[in-house]
């Protein structure tokens, strides 16, 4: 376990594997462990960056208002950090997808190519005011109130055949900070990245979770539509793709990067 200062920001973060630097950028009440079977996977040729974004898993937690941008200035803080100069490669999920995109957006000298699963970009206005009343519920009574919803959009039924598995990710889910939890909650219902997406230039794939209910293909599709020459799968996965199905999920990275020579 490693920690740094990055943007005025403590953060955990991990590397391992040697090669093309890659950074695993996880959803919104995940950590780096919603990546962590997925890491040793691509570190076989690949140098990969997982680091708990502000707010989550081990890193300083959030008081006050949030944006898509300190965000993307904390991966870039982090990269800094670490001394990594050269273009990476970013895979992210959800939250963690839109960071990526708009950090492709914003920096695109530093940025190889884009993978995101069930990227969020916004939140629909039809959807604003419950998800504001569900934020207010879990500040006051804690994250453990709105998880049979979360999992049940998310993680369903038909991907909890590793019991094991799912009860560690519903154990490490409950963990959140429900305040963090919140800021980050209120930076989507703020935050539309729909302006900002012709202009990625990089190469980017978006995958779509045949299993995701939340967020479902129908969703997604849009979001890879709206990018310049971006390339769109469905995956038999949910929404914590990288959990759920890492191997699928990291045999997919490997070889759009190598499709693509990132």
């Amino acid at each position: 376990m490693n920690f740094i200062e990055a943007n005025g920001v403590s953060l955990r973060y991990a590397v391992e594997g040697a090669g093309p630097p890659i950074v695993l950028i996880h959803e919104m009440g995940g950590s780096m462990e919603s990546w962590g079977l997925v890491a040793p996977l691509l570190a076989r040729r690949r140098r990969v960056i997982r680091y708990d974004t502000r707010g989550a898993g081990f890193s300083e937690k959030v008081r006050g208002p949030l944006t898509i941008d300190t965000m993307v200035e904390d991966l870039i803080a982090l990269l800094d950090g670490l001394g990594v100069k050269e273009k990476v490669a970013l895979a992210g999920t959800a939250v963690g997808g839109g960071i990526v995109l708009h950090m492709a957006f914003r920096f695109s000298g530093r940025v190889s190519a884009a993978i995101v699963t069930s990227p969020a970009t916004s939140i629909p206005a039809a959807n604003r005011d419950a998800t504001r009343e569900r934020v207010q519920r879990f500040e006051r009574e804690g994250v453990r109130v709105v998880f049979d919803g979360t999992a049940a959009n998310g993680y369903p039924e038909e991907l909890r055949g590793d019991k094991a598995k799912f009860a560690a990710w519903r154990a490490r889910w409950l963990a959140n900070d429900p305040s963090s939890f919140a800021a980050v909650y209120r930076m989507l219902l703020d935050m539309d990245l729909s302006a900002e997406l012709p202009s990625i230039k990089c190469p980017v794939l978006v995958i779509g979770g045949e299993l995701d209910r939340g967020r479902p293909p129908s969703r997604v599709e849009p979001i890879a539509q709206a990018i310049p020459g971006a390339k769109f799968k469905v995956l038999p996965t949910g929404h914590y793709a990288g959990v759920q199905t890492p191997e699928l999920i990291a045999e997919e990275i490997a070889a759009f990067l190598d499709s693509v020579g990132a």
